[in-house]
Formats: structure tokens, sequence, C-alpha cells
């Protein structure tokens, strides 16, 4: 029983013979069409970066349009973090319309170098914040009484504004002591 797709081989002599531009024409329209590329490689007997070539040179725009498309940085929170939860590559590609699976396979390994990276700089500031000695120049001494002085102006301000607003508004927003909390 013969399958459905035409075996055609290719009409070269050898394999280091260059393919007819009729018949290069004819492999990108198939792979437009949506045969897959290890059928072509295989029924032709290409390398796979020749194929890759003739794509970008002979390939037409509408192709290329549908096949990259650009995800936002939330898709790819959103799909890292099902994957993140137990979900495989393959069911986050169904579940997420992505065709190809590598996209998330990259996308998983970028953030776990992320990850990695993250963890060896808090671990250097970690124990560079313990070398650090005590002592504490003048100036930064001076430096430091102002900001705790321009902090505590700002909480004065803070506690008038909730002071005027629960006398005009007649709506207690600070927590009471000994209040209990409301059933969820």
């Amino acid at each position: 029983m013969e399958s459905k797709r035409r075996k055609a081989k290719s009409e070269r002599e050898g394999k280091h013979t260059p393919f007819d531009k009729r018949e290069i024409k004819k492999i990108v329209e198939e792979i437009e069409s949506g045969v897959p590329r290890r059928e072509i490689l295989s029924r032709y007997g290409m390398h796979e970066s020749t194929l890759t070539n003739w794509m970008n040179r002979y390939g037409s725009k509408e192709y290329y349009a549908e096949r990259s498309r650009q995800y936002s940085s939330s898709e790819k929170r959103t799909v890292l973090r099902a994957v993140a939860s137990g979900m495989s590559v393959g069911e986050a590609c169904v579940a997420f319309g992505i065709k190809c699976r590598t996209v998330v396979d990259r996308w998983v390994r970028q953030q776990k170098a992320e990850n990695a990276e993250l963890s060896r700089q808090t671990a250097t500031v970690k124990k560079s914040e313990e070398k650090k000695p005590k002592e504490v120049s003048a100036g930064h001494l001076r430096e430091l009484e102002e900001q705790l002085a321009e902090a505590q102006l700002k909480i004065r301000a803070l506690e008038t504004m909730i002071d005027i607003a629960e006398e005009q508004l007649k709506i207690d927003i600070r927590k009471k002591s000994g209040a209990k909390q409301s059933p969820k």
C-alpha cells in the first residue's frame, strides 16, 4: 500500500550535484504547504542547514510572518509558572497554543540561568555584608541622623493625615488594640 504523500526523489545525479532552481522552489513550496522538514530532508537527501538557507532565501513573507510569533513577557511568565507547577512542556505548548516545544525549553533554561545568577549575587552580597566592620564615620553618622529626622517627620505627617481622615470620614483606620480579625 502506498502512502498518501508522493515520495518523489530528487532528479539530480549525485549527492554533490547542485539542485535545480525549479526543484528548490518546489521543495520550498512543499515546506510552506505543511510537509514536515524531516520528511523533506530524508526524501531529497539534503542537510538541514541547506533547507534552512533555502527557506530564508526563497520562503514567502507570509510563511515567516505566521511562524515567527513574538510572546510578551507576561505570556512567558504564565507558561513558566504552569511548567513550574508540574505541567509538562508539551502540555504547556498545547494549552497555550505554542507551536514549537523548543521555545518553551529555551525559556525554562533562561529562567534557570537567571535564578542561578540571582542566587550567586545574593550569596555574594550576604558574604560582603558579613565582612564589613561596624565602624561609622562622623559624616556618615550625621547623614543617618538627618535621614532619621526626615523619617520621623514623615511619620508625624502621615499620622496627622490619618487623624484628619478618621475625623472627617468617620472611619476607624487604625487597628485598635485587642481587636479581633474578621472571618474571611
